[in-house]
């Protein structure tokens, strides 16, 4: 198979799963939508160089984290902010207001504590797969973990716990 044909196969298969982990990290799809690009088009030059192809969508999931990390740095660095000009609205009774009041709150994380939480609640990913994603030690995602948990228990409050489990649970 040619890597164009399996390239688009395999576009096909994660695109939307990609989307939703940029629109996690990001928080608005605008975003979420140009870091998926610019990964896609990363492992696109990258993939006839690639010697192993069964880890492909570990490897995406990495690169989509890692542009927008990359992304994070370039736009504090210029001291701009990105936002949406009119707030968007999910469909009526597509997502549970749960789900959005502990989305509005990893938001508001910062980037990479927000990666760790994606990465490790999300994806499910263990504390080693997850520093092995973000390119840190172990002991990073453990900090970044812990601190990132406190900031959503800060902003969510007592319902925490239980906003945080039926949220990662059911993405």
């Amino acid at each position: 198979m040619s890597w164009d044909a399996e390239f688009t196969h395999f576009f096909d298969r994660c695109a939307d799963s990609m989307r939703f982990t940029a629109f996690l990290l990001c928080g608005n799809h605008h975003e979420a939508e140009d870091v998926v690009q610019s990964a896609f088009l990363k492992l696109y030059l990258a993939g006839p160089r690639l010697a192993r192809r069964d880890g492909m969508e570990a490897y995406l999931r990495q690169v989509v984290v890692r542009t927008f990390l990359a992304e994070r740095r370039r736009v504090r660095w210029k001291r701009e902010k990105l936002t949406d000009a009119v707030p968007e609205t999910p469909a009526a009774g597509s997502l549970s207001e749960d789900r959005l009041v502990v989305w509005q709150a990893l938001s508001a994380v910062p980037a990479k504590q927000r990666a760790t939480l994606v990465l490790r609640y999300w994806h499910d990913l263990a504390v080693e797969e997850t520093a092995a994603a973000l390119g840190c030690s172990v002991g990073t995602v453990k900090s970044n973990t812990n601190r990132g948990l406190k900031a959503l228990r800060q902003r969510l409050g007592p319902e925490f716990g239980a906003l945080w489990q039926e949220v990662s649970r059911g993405a």
